[in-house]
């Protein structure tokens, strides 16, 4: 509350206690925490604490230390022996702090002379961006008159501090997230948030590097002793790291999240585009709509079709070929549930394995559960990388293939459905391990990674080949259609992955590839959004139209 006589009032925090005495072990402990040297543990010695003169002092003390704790530099000031000198003081200390709670706490009185009382005390504010800062200092009462007074000086209010000096915050420079280029990140997901507050990172990499981004001590602001009459700082208090931040480098292409953007502008559902580079699993862009949640690293969700990719891996390790004849009827039944192809289509007599793949027939799929074990599926996805923990740089989720244990469980596994979780990045990194021929983790932050994760086992040469091979006929004659047209000889996997308990059931869109005459893999989640192929099919393919 601001006052007539320009003072600030500052929150009073009531609470029962006497600043007077605590018990010999309590002292002892403030003792050693607040740094009080000997002057003040060998106060227990005595027994000035029954002295009149004592108590009547920590009165006095008292009163004062209630005043500069309320913000009232004026009264507190008319406590002391030169009243405008420490009034002047406080009010600029209160001023440049502007503590959000003030604590002041006396410890036991000693007597020093006839009418001379020396008793310590601890001050503890909590002070935005800067957290909670706490000093112990100690004061002279002196009686004049049968009038007590405590006695100032400036190490009074602050024993570092000299005639002519105050207290101060200082703003501590925030470093940047920077892109691959080296300038400015432009993504509110991935970089988060800061407090405007406290200037705390809250959110994304402002939160996960906070320390680095504001030189090692976390907060925005140090306590800072600078002249009153120049503002010069001429002793920090708190920060003892660097007065900067160090910078946070990130493998994100900016042309790369541009395209990204753009192709999800405009889009109403909740979705997400993840890119990585092949050759080395560099994160070249992670785009959401809305912004706010990371979905595309760190979001769960059913894979759909889309896992078919390693579903046919799988396959073909046993030995399958893309030109081997595939059934896909209108319904298979396992058990007595039935699976059926998205709008119940079929597939002439004659079709192929990459036929069914092209199409996304999930007939054919579930009918080729019996060439699989019960954890062919899982040993195949970590080949892919699924199920590993990542050190990518940031908080991702890396994905969750468990073994089946029924025959409906791999049924709907073959599928991507069941209990098969894969965030967009993942995905990315599917179409990236089809790309390169072997899994290379997805990396953000390169200088923080300590050991990138290594697959326990790796693809062969033949089966990376047909996968390629099926990829490409998804675009050129199968349900990756929305990319026909485009250069640069795309390789497309699209998903309808089905969610919730509703029937008919809401599906998640998918679509993941990669590029066959550039380093960039990718994938288009598209939340509640309807057909891989017709709704994040569009939009897979202005994200590559953006990149040429």
């Amino acid at each position: 509350m601001n006052r007539s006589d320009g003072y600030v009032d500052y929150p009073r925090y009531d609470r029962r206690r006497s600043r007077r005495r605590a018990v010999v072990s309590t002292f002892v402990a403030l003792a050693v925490t607040a740094g009080i040297g000997y002057w003040a543990f060998n106060a227990l010695a005595g027994d000035d604490g029954d002295d009149p003169q004592v108590a009547a002092a920590t009165g006095q003390l008292d009163k004062f230390l209630d005043a500069w704790e309320a913000g009232d530099a004026k009264r507190a000031g008319g406590l002391t022996d030169t009243p405008d000198n420490a009034s002047s003081l406080i009010k600029s200390v209160m001023t440049n702090l502007k503590p959000s709670k003030t604590e002041i706490t006396a410890g036991a009185g000693k007597k020093e002379a006839e009418g001379e009382v020396e008793i310590p005390f601890t001050v503890k504010m909590s002070l935005s961006g800067a957290g909670d800062y706490q000093w112990t200092s100690k004061a002279k009462l002196v009686q004049k008159n049968d009038r007590w007074s405590v006695e100032f000086h400036t190490p009074l209010i602050h024993p570092k501090m000299v005639p002519g000096q105050t207290l101060a915050l200082e703003s501590r420079e925030r470093a940047a997230v920077l892109d691959k280029n080296g300038d400015e990140l432009q993504s509110a997901s991935l970089v988060g948030a800061v407090d405007p507050r406290t200037g705390k990172g809250i959110s994304g990499l402002q939160a996960r590097y906070d320390k680095q981004l504001t030189g090692g001590t976390g907060s925005a602001r140090s306590v800072v002793i600078v002249e009153r009459e120049s503002g010069r700082v001429v002793k920090q208090l708190t920060g003892t790291g660097s007065s900067t931040g160090k910078p946070v480098r990130t493998t994100i292409d900016p042309a790369v999240q541009e395209a990204a953007a753009e192709a999800l502008d405009g889009v109403k559902k909740n979705a997400a585009i993840v890119a990585v580079d092949p050759s080395n699993g560099h994160i070249l862009a992670a785009a959401n709509m809305p912004s706010g949640m990371n979905r595309a690293l760190e979001g769960r969700y059913p894979p759909g079709s889309t896992f078919k990719v390693v579903t046919s891996a799988a396959l073909l390790k046993q030995g399958m070929r893309p030109t081997d004849r595939a059934d896909c009827p209108k319904f298979a039944y396992v058990n007595g549930q039935r699976f059926e192809n998205q709008n119940q289509f079929v597939l002439p007599s004659g079709s192929t394995f990459k036929d069914a793949f092209a199409k996304s027939c999930n007939t054919f799929f579930v009918g080729a559960r019996g060439k699989l074990s019960d954890t062919a599926l899982h040993d195949t996805a970590e080949a892919f990388g699924i199920g590993g923990s990542w050190d990518v740089g940031t908080t991702t989720y890396d994905g969750s293939v468990p073994a089946t244990t029924s025959d409906n469980d791999k049924a709907a596994s073959t599928i991507g459905q069941a209990r098969l979780q894969a965030s967009p990045l993942v995905m990315a990194s599917i179409a990236a391990t089809v790309k390169a021929g072997e899994f290379r983790q997805p990396v953000l932050v390169p200088d923080a990674v300590k050991k990138t994760y290594e697959a326990p086992s790796r693809l062969d040469a033949n089966v990376v080949g047909s996968l390629r091979e099926m990829m490409r006929a998804t675009v050129t004659y199968g349900a990756g259609w929305a990319l026909k047209d485009l250069p640069g000889e795309p390789h497309a996997k699209t998903g309808t992955a089905e969610f919730g308990s509703e029937t008919p059931p809401r599906t998640h869109a998918w679509m993941i590839g990669y590029q066959g005459d550039r380093n960039i893999a990718w994938s288009v989640l598209l939340e509640d959004g309807g057909s891989g192929g017709s709704d994040a099919g569009p939009i897979a393919a202005k994200f590559l139209k953006n990149l040429n």
